[in-house]
């Protein structure tokens, strides 16, 4: 009997009640993980030890990325035989590649320059074989369609981009990963749009880890951080969900983001996008300094010194990165030069309106 409803079961046909089960499923194993993690990390004395650029004042442990790791394969391993397996796969591995290299930086120290090289490998492993790489720039600067390695290294360019300003916002209590799961959100809806289950259910099972993890992040006596384990993986899994969703708008023609998938993309980033190229336009132009040298100009470190606590300033930013995405969402029938430019007006106005109000 479970033998043929499984030959017969189609998640196709049951894409809710599919993806629904996902989710739960990622919830309960890394709800159920992350006491484990917790405790071992403060037997084992593993804990972030608060320095001067901190804005917490408490030891804490930096393995929330195990149990949003484990969650997540364990969701892609019982779905892989139902769905593409190919993808699935891939993406398990590159997972497991960022696994250990941010589970070895969390514990010991780990060299930028291999965990660069660790990325890269990663990403070269979607993008040669699941050709799933962005094509062109949708007649941005007048480019449709770039070369073939040209394209390759632009796509490992993007993928990097991504996974180190996805890095760079993880500072205030539930921040990371309340963004990551916004976009997450929105990302199962156009996946499911797109008719593509495979990465509807990564996507969703994200969520499902991330709202776990966060219960946690939030807390005050159980607090755990994902440290670069969990933002490795999480900004890796956002960098692959953008460009898949860029990959597919633009092989087909009639797609309703064929011409804008690249605005609409700019806009679910936007936040640590912008924040990032604003922190190394300070260090370089300004301070004159090394770019990747810590500090605290970000915006969200700007917020808190303000006078917004961590909740406050968690909700505000992602309150305005949804806000920033409704508008794009608003502005598609728009050319794509004007849809970014008007971004950068209209997210900017935004990320300085709660500076005003405070004053």
């Amino acid at each position: 009997m479970i033998k043929t409803l499984l030959e017969n079961f189609s998640p196709e046909n049951n894409a809710v009640v599919w993806l629904i089960c996902a989710f739960m499923l990622a919830f309960i194993i890394a709800h159920q993980t992350f006491p484990t993690i917790l405790y071992v990390a403060k037997t084992k004395h593993l804990m972030d030890e608060p320095d001067s650029r901190s804005l917490h004042s408490n030891k804490t442990p930096t393995l929330g990325g195990i149990g949003i790791f484990f969650s997540l394969i364990v969701v892609m391993t019982i779905v892989g035989a139902f769905l593409n397996t190919k993808v699935l796969l891939l993406v398990m591995g590159a997972l497991t590649i960022l696994f250990f290299l941010g589970l070895k930086d969390d514990l010991t120290v780990l060299s930028a320059k291999k965990k660069f090289f660790g990325q890269l490998f990663a990403a070269l492993l979607l993008i040669v074989f699941t050709d799933t790489r962005i094509i062109g720039f949708s007649s941005i600067l007048d480019v449709n369609t770039l070369p073939y390695w040209v394209s390759i290294g632009f796509t490992l360019f993007v993928y990097i981009l991504i996974i180190n300003a996805y890095n760079l916002i993880d500072g205030v209590d539930g921040l990371a990963g309340t963004i990551a799961l916004c976009v997450s959100g929105i990302f199962v809806y156009l996946f499911v749009k797109a008719q593509d289950l495979s990465l509807a259910t990564i996507a969703i099972a994200l969520c499902g880890a991330l709202i776990a993890f966060l219960r946690l992040n939030f807390s005050k006596d159980k607090k755990i951080f994902m440290g670069d384990t969990g933002s490795m993986i999480v900004g890796f899994l956002l960098a692959f969900f953008t460009i898949s969703f860029i990959n597919m708008a633009q092989v087909d023609e009639t797609s309703s983001y064929y011409r804008a998938s690249p605005a609409l993309a700019f806009a679910l980033l936007f936040y640590p996008l912008i924040d990032t190229l604003r922190i190394f336009f300070i260090r370089i132009v300004i301070h004159k300094s090394n770019p990747f040298k810590a500090d605290k100009n970000h915006i969200h470190h700007k917020f808190i010194k303000t006078g917004y606590s961590h909740l406050a300033t968690t909700l505000l930013i992602c309150g305005i990165s949804v806000l920033i995405v409704a508008i794009a969402f608003n502005l598609l029938h728009l050319d794509l030069n004007t849809q970014i430019v008007c971004l950068l007006m209209y997210g900017s106005i935004l990320y300085a309106l709660p500076f005003l109000l405070k004053k």
